[in-house]
C-alpha cells in the first residue's frame, strides 16, 4: 500500500488529511478532529516546527522514518507555528521543534529539540505498547502497575509515566496509577508539577489512603538534607556504633536515589539498638516504604530484612 505523506512540509496544513494518512499536516482549525478525536484508537505525534528552524529540518526526516516503519500503528501530524501560532500557544510550545504524542485525546509525553533515531523509535514503540494494551478487554491494569512500578525502579521515568497514564486514560479514579505518576515526578526532580498534581487531586483520590503516601514522598524529597555521604560513611567505618551518623547518611543516600543502600543503613541500626532514641529508625524506615510505595522492588526487599531483624 502506498503511504500518503505531504510534498511540501513548508505547504502548511491541507485540510484534507484522510483517516488513512500517516504523514500529514494540521492547522488549528483541523486539531481537534485529525489530533485529539484520531488519537483516540491511535496514538499520534505532533511536530511543532518552523520553516526558519535548523533542527526542525533534522528532526522531520527521522521522525517521518520511524512512523513509516510503524506501519501505521503511530501517526504524524505537522503543525507549522508561523502558520498557527494561536496553536502553539495553547499546547505552550515554547522553542522548536516541539513533539507531543497524543493517544486517547490527551498528551502523555513529548520532548524539545532534535532527538537520535534510536531515541525516537523506543517513544513510538512505547506508544504503540500503550495502545496495545489499551484496547477494549485488554488493558490488564495490575500487570501494567507492576510494570509501572519496576520501571520507576529502574530509574526509567519516561516509561513509567506512559504507563501509570495509559491506566488513568482508561480510569481516572485509579488513585495508585495517580500516586504513581506523582512519584515519576518526584523522581525526575519535578517537585512543583508533584507539589500541583497533590493539591488539585480529585476528591476521590484524594481521599483514598494510598494518597498520602504521595505526599510522604513529596515531604521528604523536599525537606532530605543535603549531606556529605562519603564524609558519613567514613564516620560509621570508624565508629560502627556512631548510630546518628549512620541515620544520616541513610537520609543523604535516599535523597541520592541509592533506596536499597539507605533502607539497608536503617536496618542496620535496628539490627544494633531496636529502641535507639524512641524507635527513630524503625519510623523513618517505614516513611521510606510508604514514600517508595508498596509495589517497589526495594520496599519489598526492605520490609523483608525488617522483618528478619525484628523477628530473629
Amino acid at each position: 500500500m502506498m503511504l500518503i505523506q505531504p510534498k511540501d512540509r513548508n505547504a502548511g496544513a491541507s485540510g484534507k488529511a484522510a483517516p488513512q494518512d500517516m504523514i500529514f499536516d494540521v492547522n488549528t482549525a483541523e486539531f481537534e478532529a485529525l489530533v485529539l478525536q484520531a488519537s483516540m484508537k491511535t496514538p499520534i505525534l505532533v511536530d511543532f516546527w518552523a520553516p526558519w528552524c535548523g533542527p526542525c529540518k533534522q528532526l522531520g526526516p527521522v521522525l517521518e522514518a520511524a512512523v513509516n516503519a510503524a506501519g501505521g500503528k503511530v501517526r504524524l501530524a505537522k503543525v507549522n507555528i508561523d502558520s498557527n501560532p494561536e496553536l502553539a500557544q495553547a499546547l505552550r510550545v515554547q522553542s522548536v521543534p516541539t513533539v507531543f504524542a497524543f493517544f486517547q485525546g490527551q498528551p502523555v509525553t513529548g520532548f524539545t529539540g532534535a532527538r537520535p533515531q534510536n531515541e525516537i523509535k523506543t517513544l513510538i514503540d512505547q506508544l504503540i505498547k500503550i495502545a496495545q494494551q489499551a484496547q477494549p478487554g485488554a488493558l490488564d491494569i495490575p500487570a501494567i502497575m507492576t510494570q509501572a512500578a519496576q520501571a520507576l525502579a529502574d530509574n526509567d521515568v519516561r516509561t513509567a509515566q506512559n504507563l501509570y497514564m495509559a491506566v488513568l486514560a482508561q480510569d481516572e479514579n485509579n488513585a495508585p496509577a495517580y500516586v504513581g505518576l506523582i512519584r515519576t515526578l518526584i523522581s525526575a526532580g519535578a517537585l512543583e508539577q508533584a507539589r500541583e498534581m497533590i493539591e488539585t487531586a480529585p476528591p476521590s483520590i484524594m481521599t483514598a489512603s494510598v494518597f498520602e503516601s504521595a505526599r510522604t514522598a513529596l515531604d521528604l524529597a523536599e525537606n532530605l538534607p543535603d549531606t556529605d555521604t562519603q564524609a558519613l560513611q567514613k564516620a560509621v567505618e570508624k565508629n560502627p556504633a556512631d548510630h546518628q551518623a549512620r541515620f544520616d547518611l541513610a537520609l543523604g543516600l535516599f535523597g541520592a536515589g541509592r533506596n536499597a543502600e539507605a533502607i539497608d543503613a536503617l536496618v542496620e541500626i535496628i539490627k544494633r539498638n531496636r529502641t535507639w532514641e524512641e524507635d527513630k529508625a524503625r519510623q523513618q524506615l517505614l516513611k521510606f516504604f510508604e514514600a517508595l510505595g508498596p509495589a517497589h522492588p526495594d520496599t519489598v526487599t526492605g520490609r523483608r530484612k525488617l522483618s528478619s531483624v525484628l523477628f530473629s
